[in-house]
């Protein structure tokens, strides 16, 4: 059976990316290069994360070598980019890189998935930005300007549905680097043009394709999602508490940790969820450290 002939979309959203894409340096590096990206990148702006992988690649160019850093070293690295435990699990998928892939990066959908902190997004993130092979890549950028343009949607629905996906599947090119350059390009689209607030539909490429403007630009049927107050959060103890520990070359007591954060109760539960997410270890009496 014939395939359907390829949306109106595609070819001029690949033109307006061969203009418009910034140099991002893992679009020009190694798998692994692409797939520390993405751990990254994970709810993180690229700003934030640019010089971080510079220095990261540069220090560890191969899953082997991460693999045989300390862990502690690669938390301290990690340093304040947030969610802690992404840097845990990079580790942990360099040790199977190396153990079980012979240090290379697999160019295989559930190879991928298999590998620590690895999902649907990311699997499919590595296959089309590393390999240049067809997978969709749906992170909340892309779903937002497929959700306008084909939906007539504002924004897409919390979760990935079964009729996404086959919408999805019926949009992308089918030729495999064709297909990763849209997926490149619709994410990069989404990032600058078709954004979540202030989109700027004036300045849109497919702007006659899309059917939230022909719509009327109608608005999301509930309040856009927020994410949860940092500032006085748990989460934002547990930071506090491991940068604490990061800053410190020797184990640090639960006396000195106090000073860290003032609210006791809220201190012993980061603390607690620290050390069963192995984030931290004890180390001697009322004493704490990053693991080994």
């Amino acid at each position: 059976m014939a395939r359907a002939a390829e949306s109106p979309v595609i070819a001029p959203l690949l033109e307006w990316f061969d203009e418009h894409e910034r140099p991002l340096p893992w679009r020009r590096s190694t798998p692994w290069g692409v797939l520390v990206s993405e751990f990254m990148l994970q709810q993180t702006p690229v700003d934030r994360v640019l010089p971080l992988w510079t220095a990261w690649l540069e220090r560890w160019p191969t899953p082997t070598s991460l693999a045989e850093a300390p862990v502690a070293d690669v938390l301290r690295a990690w340093g304040r980019l947030g969610y802690p435990r992404r840097a845990q699990r990079l580790h942990a998928t360099a040790v199977v890189l190396r153990d079980q892939h012979e240090g290379a990066v697999p160019e295989d959908h559930q190879a991928l998935l298999a590998l620590p902190g690895v999902g649907e997004y990311t699997a499919a993130a590595v296959l089309a930005f590393a390999f240049g092979r067809r997978s969709l890549v749906l992170d909340t950028n892309v779903r937002r300007v497929v959700a306008r343009t084909v939906g007539g949607a504002a924004e897409p629905t919390a979760s990935i549905s079964a009729p996404e996906r086959a919408l999805a599947e019926a949009l992308w090119p089918a030729d495999d680097a064709r297909s990763a350059r849209w997926s490149a390009a619709v994410m990069e689209f989404g990032a600058l043009v078709c954004t979540a607030r202030s989109p700027s539909c004036l300045a849109c490429p497919i702007q006659e394709h899309c059917t939230w403007v022909a719509l009327g630009q109608p608005v999301a049927a509930t309040g856009s999602r927020r994410q949860p107050k940092y500032d006085g959060s748990d989460r934002q103890a547990r930071g506090h508490l491991l940068a604490a520990l990061r800053d410190s070359s020797e184990p640090v007591s639960a006396r000195t940790l106090a000073r860290t954060w003032p609210d006791a109760d809220q201190r012993r539960r980061a603390l607690t969820s620290l050390l069963a997410d192995g984030l931290i270890v004890r180390s001697g009496r009322g004493r704490f450290a990053l693991p080994d």
